[in-house]
């Protein structure tokens, strides 16, 4: 019997699937359950070296691929040549190379590294890419290892993950998506083919994926961190994408931002901001929680809401934080600006890019690319786009509302089934902000007996109605996430709030 076949069921399940099929050894798996934080300390401290370590994470994203098509290039000979040569340095200097030494590194697809395919989201910008783009490049002198590159959706525009490489499934539940645009990184490490992924972020490509697969990952503020992604639209600022991590713990995320901006990628690349990581002692003072339970759009589904009304009893109980309610603030006009923003030449550049690959458009491009937000603007109304744009961050920075961060959802529900996500406003309106922000899981799951639909439903929005008929009560074992935002450059006040979150949250009392 296929792996494929032993996947079929009433869930899907594909990461019990690579446990059980035999074809990993009780060392491997073993080092795959580690975080990227543990595996450094182990290759280390001599208890691990660098070529069994990507060894065991690339036979098991082998594997991870079978059930889940979540790669676009495997090259684990590479990675083992690099890791052998780390080995040998180790042997002979008896110290690392520096602080990612020996860590294999997952990379999305649209991230350059040297000799390996790579693509901007279309068949025609396929191609080998000759050299490693800025943050391939630091993470390889920081020691990191590469042995696979990750799906993403064609134009890199979907909260789902389909290209000319096929689709990638999430191992919870292969009817549903594992999002995007990183979905291919998310269903990677949620079936432990890797400890540590490198993702990018224009509208929720981090933490949708991350919360569909009930990871960890953070989108930095533009401009701090590396990007020198390929893309297709050369110029175009009016939304900026970062690059960030996503992995298997809260310390990870803090582990790769603190070792990338330690390397100073301002030297490489002038245009980014020269701040490092600057993690707050929060338990000097008391943090003051701002919680938003819905975006006043689209009313989130019953396992969400669930999710966030837990948190918000957990983090009132607590002493370490001040809870406040957060009104959203004109989210439905943020959303409408940033889309009109994503494609201001009415998707023209989408569709020459899929003729000249010859490449069917696929449903969910076509609907981004789509009006009412979408149409070709000429210079003037440009600026009038940008304008609008600038006095909505403008006035939401005015109406902090007393708190340090905010706790919302990362998405509209749980994990969605394929081609369905049509509403980001959940992410998208930070990126608007360019707020950073973090989503962690919250140890629960979709769960139909704790989780009916509500009878007495009033739409607040189009989007509502839509988001509202995609709810089944069915979908069992989803994971939820939630979200922590907090105003531009608050980094380091991110991570340290959501750590301190999650400990509440999860608590027995």
């Amino acid at each position: 019997m296929s792996l494929k076949a032993k996947i079929q069921g009433a869930t899907g399940n594909a990461e019990y699937t690579q446990r059980t099929c035999g074809l990993l050894t009780q060392e491997e798996l073993a080092i795959t359950k580690l975080d990227a934080t543990a595996v450094l300390a182990r290759i280390a401290s001599g208890q691990l070296t660098a070529v069994e370590t990507v060894t065991a994470f690339g036979k098991r994203a082998a594997i991870a691929h079978q059930l889940t098509a979540c790669l676009t290039d495997f090259f684990l000979d590479e990675g083992i040549e690099q890791a052998r040569a780390l080995d040998e340095y180790f042997k002979r200097e008896a110290k690392v190379v520096g602080p990612l030494h020996g860590l294999p590194i997952s990379i999305k697809d649209m991230f350059p590294v040297r000799g390996r395919w790579g693509s901007a989201g279309f068949l025609s910008s396929v191609e080998v890419s000759p050299d490693d783009c800025d943050m391939t490049k630091i993470l390889r002198e920081l020691g990191a290892v590469f042995y696979v590159k990750t799906n993403q959706p064609q134009a890199i525009m979907h909260l789902e993950s389909q290209s000319c490489y096929g689709r990638t499934l999430n191992p919870h539940n292969t009817n549903l998506s594992p999002g995007g645009s990183s979905g291919g990184e998310s269903a990677l490490i949620a079936m432990k083919g890797s400890c540590m992924g490198i993702g990018s972020d224009a509208g929720g490509s981090i933490r949708g994926p991350c919360a569909f697969t009930g990871l960890y990952g953070i989108r930095p503020s533009c401009k701090t961190i590396p990007m020198g992604a390929c893309w297709y639209q050369n110029g175009h600022d009016g939304i900026l994408g970062a690059s960030g991590p996503m992995c298997s713990s809260s310390r990870d995320m803090r582990l790769l931002v603190e070792a990338v901006l330690n390397a100073k990628p301002w030297l490489l690349d002038p245009s980014l901001v020269p701040l490092p990581l600057t993690v707050p002692d929060i338990n000097q003072t008391k943090l003051r929680v701002g919680i938003m339970i819905h975006d006043g759009v689209v009313l989130p589904h019953p396992p969400m809401l669930r999710a966030m009304k837990l948190a918000k009893a957990k983090l009132e109980a607590s002493r370490e934080v001040e809870v406040v309610d957060y009104a959203p603030f004109r989210h439905k006009e943020g959303y409408d600006i940033i889309r009109t923003l994503y494609f201001e030449d009415g998707g023209e550049t989408v569709r020459r890019c899929l003729k000249e690959g010859g490449e069917d458009m696929l449903p969910l491009t076509e609907w981004v690319i789509s009006p009412p937000h979408t149409k070709n603007h000429d210079v003037v109304q440009t600026w009038e786009v940008r304008t609008h744009r600038a006095r909505n961050r403008s006035s939401a920075s005015g109406s902090k509302q007393g708190c340090d961060v905010v706790l919302c959802p990362p998405f509209s529900g749980t994990a969605s089934r394929h081609d369905t996500a049509k509403y980001w406003g959940y992410t998208a309106i930070w990126n608007l902000l360019d707020y950073p922000g973090a989503v962690f899981p919250t140890g629960l799951v979709a769960d139909p007996a704790l989780d009916p639909a509500n009878p007495s439903f009033t739409p607040m929005s189009l989007d509502d109605v839509y988001n509202h008929s995609l709810f089944q009560r069915h979908i069992i074992g989803a994971p939820v996430n939630l979200q922590v935002v907090s105003p531009r450059f608050n980094d380091g006040l991110v991570l340290a709030a959501q750590d301190v979150i999650e400990r509440i949250m999860k608590s027995e009392s």
